[in-house]
């Protein structure tokens, strides 16, 4: 059997749970089939995920057929839980990837096929509710290949017709197919797993129209990935059920069985951060049901429990930890609490949810005694109240959303952190420099070992990576700075772990108060699709937003525009271009949001208004220079 993990990727409301739930279905792995409406669907087994019909969790069903037994993962489709999806990129083998054939490629679509490609995952694209009105199989490929990539073909034609389109993709199936006339499909699947073509399935998961072609695709195509003897563990998630820390994860190498001992000892660089806990129980999940094993293989993704030191993103045994999401948050809110609730013990109880999702980055303000949470969007401090509530009994509230700006430099500095109270001694010199935008902070060394040895400059470069460092501008996070150690000492009989804390603190704030600091605002890239008539006041709103913009024609009297702007001013962009573009339609208005005021002339039928453009912002965000202020400036 080929053990292979899929995961399911969409836009919102383009039918990504339905289609798990049909393919399940379809496969005979479910005996019901539950709908998103019913608030009985298979996947969604949270109280908020039934309750507002969207995927907040990331969840995981067993698939097999034919030859293929897959892990198939459901992901968030909202923009406000892309956190969450990405982390489940992680462990992939292969993604499906599922676009409304009434809505087409959104913005949110482009994000994530940049991600799969980030991640290089073999994608398999199905375009779901072709039985309502929609353009067309023809027009829906012709945007796939302008918008996505030309490789993406049609799968459900005859095949001397893929063949032959297949044959343009790359040069080795043009060979083989002069050669034999026919493509097979081993070679089809090798370039599909190169992501040199990607397969598209047409059909209605509402109706099961379409649903096994597409697991007949799953079976043919898919290759299971080459996996070492030696263990190894991704990790992607980490849940807490009735009180039980569950750490989930892929192995991805030899096998991991009940009482194993995991360690992080081969990627801590700080002996004291090293720690050694027991798998005290492994679990495979389907839905909200699971099964203990006592042991999980290569290739399968299950969820351990009795580790308390694990976080998403980490590699465990011979797998190295992941490179950081490329999502972010762009806002931060101040969590406000109850009157007569300790902050500072809400505080130790809220970490339990930034083991959950690490992008929460909730910090703690010491001088004020204030909680601060940084979040995607409106829907996601909405769901994180309610957990709130539901899991700790705080009935919290939140102050006015703000920028989350990040700092850099703009020239090379450096900085000298001396520390030497009474019996103690640490002396550290680092070079600051700037780095490509988007590159983060990355640590490394130059100090000689004769001069400073190894032990101690690894606690140096663990305490440069512990903390959040703030700039000195606005004492926003700093980002895209290289920060490399040249040079340090120790004192034989008086120095100890925490004097080095103390000196590598001080040597970055000091490199950063000689550098030239650079504040850094986060843009946003916009796709929005209006009528004609109102290009010209948005191209003067974008303008006004000192943003840039590019105009493209569309079609049925639309025009495109594409650029950048500032989150600052985009943020409610999106409620104010629905405004200006309503227009009054004749019948019930169902599906459409009520205006001000319902229009019901005495005599005829309910009008109601209907936006006729919307934004669509995307969460792929850029840092812009805001301004560039010198040390003798400030």
């Amino acid at each position: 059997m080929k053990r292979l993990v899929v995961g399911m990727l969409a836009h919102v409301d383009a039918g990504k749970t339905t289609l798990s739930e049909g393919l399940l279905y379809t496969a005979g792995m479910i005996r019901k089939l539950g709908r998103v409406d019913h608030q009985d669907a298979f996947l969604d087994t949270h109280g908020l995920e039934r309750e507002r019909g969207i995927t907040i969790f990331s969840k995981q069903a067993l698939l097999q057929w034919g030859e293929a037994y897959a892990t198939l993962l459901d992901t968030p489709g909202h923009v406000d839980f892309s956190s969450e999806m990405e982390r489940t990129l992680q462990v992939l083998d292969y993604a499906i990837l599922v676009i409304s054939g009434t809505d087409g490629v959104q913005a949110h679509t482009e994000t994530l096929w940049r991600l799969l490609e980030r991640y290089r995952i073999p994608t398999f694209i199905f375009i779901n509710k072709m039985d309502l009105e929609n353009p067309g199989k023809e027009a829906i490929l012709k945007e796939l290949r302008a918008r996505l990539s030309p490789s993406c073909l049609d799968f459900g034609q005859a095949q001397p017709a893929l063949d032959e389109e297949a044959a343009l993709c790359t040069e080795g199936l043009m060979d083989i197919y002069l050669e034999e006339g026919h493509i097979p499909s081993e070679a089809l699947a090798l370039v599909l797993q190169a992501r040199k073509l990607f397969p598209v399935f047409f059909g209605s998961a509402l109706k099961l129209e379409g649903l096994q072609a597409l697991l007949n695709g799953l079976s043919l195509y898919c290759r299971p990935s080459a996996y070492t003897r030696s263990f190894g563990a991704r990790v992607f998630k980490i849940t807490h059920t009735d009180g039980l820390r569950l750490t989930w994860m892929k192995i991805t190498g030899g096998a991991l069985h009940v009482k194993d001992t995991l360690t992080n000892r081969t990627a801590a660089l700080d002996p004291g951060a090293v720690w050694e806990e027991k798998a005290d129980q492994i679990r495979l999940y389907s839905g909200a049901r699971f099964t203990s094993i006592p042991q999980a293989e290569a290739g399968m993704v299950c969820a351990v429990s009795g580790l308390t030191k694990t976080c998403p993103g980490q590699g465990l045994g011979a797998e190295l930890d992941e490179q950081d999401p490329l999502l972010a948050p762009v806002l931060t809110y101040r969590l406000i609490l109850p009157q007569g609730v300790n902050a500072y013990d809400a505080f130790s109880k809220l970490k339990q949810l930034q083991e959950e999702d690490p992008q929460l980055h909730l910090l703690w303000e010491e001088g004020r005694r204030e909680i601060h949470v940084q979040l995607m969007g409106e829907i996601q401090k909405e769901v994180l109240q309610r957990l709130i509530a539901q899991r700790f009994g705080l009935d919290v509230s939140f102050g006015p959303g703000a920028i989350l700006y990040k700092e850099t430099i703009a020239a090379p500095a450096e900085g000298i952190g001396h520390y030497e109270p009474l019996r103690h001694f640490a002396h550290v010199r680092l070079r600051l420099e700037p780095g490509p935008r988007g590159s983060g902070l990355v640590f490394s060394t130059e100090c000689p070992e004769d001069i400073l040895g190894r032990n101690w400059q690894r606690l140096i470069l663990t305490h440069l990576q512990e903390k959040q460092h703030l700039g000195v501008l606005i004492g926003a996070p700093i980002t895209d700075m290289r920060i490399t150690l040249l040079d340090g000492r120790a004192h034989l009989k008086h120095t100890e772990g925490g004097d080095f804390r103390q000196a590598t603190y001080r040597a970055v704030r000091q490199g950063l108060m000689m550098a030239q600091s650079v504040l850094l605002e986060p843009y946003y890239a916009f796709r929005l699709e209006l009528p004609q008539e109102h290009i010209g006041r948005a191209i003067s709103d974008i303008q006004r937003f000192a943003g840039t913009f590019e105009i493209f024609p569309g079609e049925n009297g639309y025009d495109i525009l594409t650029g950048t702007g500032p989150v600052s001013a985009l943020g409610g962009y999106a409620r104010e271009v629905a405004a200006y573009t309503l227009q009054l339609i004749p019948g019930d208005g169902a599906g459409f949001p009520s205006p001000p005021a319902a229009i019901t002339p005495a005599g005829t039928h309910r009008r109601l208004w209907k936006p006729r453009a919307m934004i669509r912002n995307e969460i792929w965000t850029t840092r812009r220079i805001l301004y560039t202020v010198s040390r003798a400036q400030a």
